[in-house]
């Protein structure tokens, strides 16, 4: 039935004349082009009609067509009221799980700008709100365990730089042979009032400008179809990115696009996630530790102290790369697996370039030192009694400088 309706929907004025009339004259699901041509001549139709037909109908036998799928399913009853085409019967989803509420972490941390979103969320606002800040620092979690605490319906979509209106509004997919529309997640979040989080939208090319009607919390027709979508109560828009829309000067983030100033006007606010502060990361790496069952204080303190030099040192510009919570959660579970400090550092800096790698080793090697068996700051140790280093940065300064 759906690749009938597919093929109904395509039909003109005069094709359709023409097969409404040869239906009230022949049971015939197989004509030659003479016989199309000749029902076209009585039902006042010019050739071309017909030619049309046979282009499209697929070949049978020598002279013969089938246009069986160019008639209705009950020819026969002429009286018959003709099946509604409505677009909202004419549109199918393939798939219905979507959406769906996010479950509550026991070990995330509230933190930076959760209780905003919360807030924004709680109230059932149509309140599209753009998120900015460094990879690795919390913006999707937070909009996920927000969600969860609300018991509120979340659809993650992911933005990349093929990502298009087919992907996001949606398409026409063969499902058992037959040809169907299946609503993209935006729709679906649209009609079930669901929040909409659009990650990495800094990473999408001009073709997300599909979205801009959806930014407005206006009813959006679906261009494939004819269909008229209407946001139903409790639908936002949630987007998160790296940069602020206006690409990456420092080349960091080189997939990240200049996003066009309209798009981004849509937006009513836009809040800037940082990282943690000291206290608030302590608690996320300790809780990260029960998670995976490897709680160690005097680790999760120097890896703290860690990460807080080097991001100190980054945005001084004196290091091109910075370690993330993110990358600290990852520690953590390397740890759990090799219950080898050094070694679950080393791996989980790889990454970075060999002179980066190795300052960041170096700088977490001083720190080990410096932090005592109970988590405490420790006044013997060889870098602080040596005067070498007066402080933790100037151990990552040291380290960057001796790498040749």
């Amino acid at each position: 039935m759906g690749k009938l309706r597919y093929i109904m929907m395509t039909m003109n004025a005069e094709q359709t004349q023409l097969m409404d009339h040869i239906a009230q004259n022949t049971g015939a699901k197989t004509l030659s082009p003479k016989d199309l041509k000749t029902y076209a001549e009585e039902a006042n139709l010019p050739r071309r009609v017909a030619d049309s037909i046979i282009r499209t109908a697929p070949k049978v036998g020598r002279g013969l067509y089938d246009v069986s799928l160019f008639l209705a399913s009950d020819n026969t009853q002429q009286n018959k009221e003709p099946e509604s085409m409505a677009p909202s019967n004419s549109v199918q989803s393939i798939v219905d799980d979507t959406a769906y509420v996010p479950t509550r972490d026991q070990h995330f941390v509230r933190w930076g700008n959760y209780k905003d979103v919360e807030q924004i969320i709680k109230s059932g606002n149509f309140y599209p709100t753009f998120i900015t800040g460094l990879s690795g620092n919390g913006k999707t979690m937070m909009v996920e365990q927000a969600c969860a605490k609300l018991g509120r319906e979340y659809i993650r979509v992911q933005i990349t730089p093929e990502t298009d209106e087919d992907d996001l509004i949606g398409g026409f997919r063969l499902l058992d042979g037959d040809t169907v529309f299946s609503k993209g997640p935006v729709v679906k979040a649209m009609e079930r009032g669901a929040v909409l989080l659009i990650d990495e939208i800094d990473r999408g090319s001009n073709k997300i400008m599909c979205l801009q009607g959806v930014l407005e919390g206006k009813p959006v027709m679906i261009k494939k179809t004819g269909e008229v979508i209407k946001p139903s109560e409790g639908f936002n828009v949630v987007a998160t990115a790296n940069t602020k829309g206006q690409g990456s000067d420092d080349g960091r983030f080189v997939s990240a696009t200049i996003i066009d100033e309209a798009f981004l006007e849509r937006f009513i606010i836009m809040m800037e996630q940082p990282y943690p502060n000291v206290s608030t990361e302590r608690k996320i790496v300790n809780k990260h530790m029960d998670k995976y069952s490897c709680s160690d204080n005097s680790f999760a303190e120097t890896l703290v102290t860690w990460a807080e030099t080097i991001r100190k040192t980054f945005e001084d510009g004196g290091v091109d790369e910075t370690i993330s919570t993110r990358r600290l959660c990852h520690i953590v579970q390397t740890y759990s697996i090799f219950n080898d400090r050094q070694k679950a550092i080393e791996l989980c800096v790889n990454r970075f370039d060999e002179d980066t790698k190795e300052a960041f080793i170096d700088l977490y090697s001083k720190v080990d030192e410096s932090i005592g068996t109970d988590g405490q700051q420790s006044d013997n140790s060889d870098s602080q009694s040596n005067g070498e280093y007066k402080d933790l940065d100037g151990v990552l300064d040291t380290a960057l400088n001796n790498n040749p």
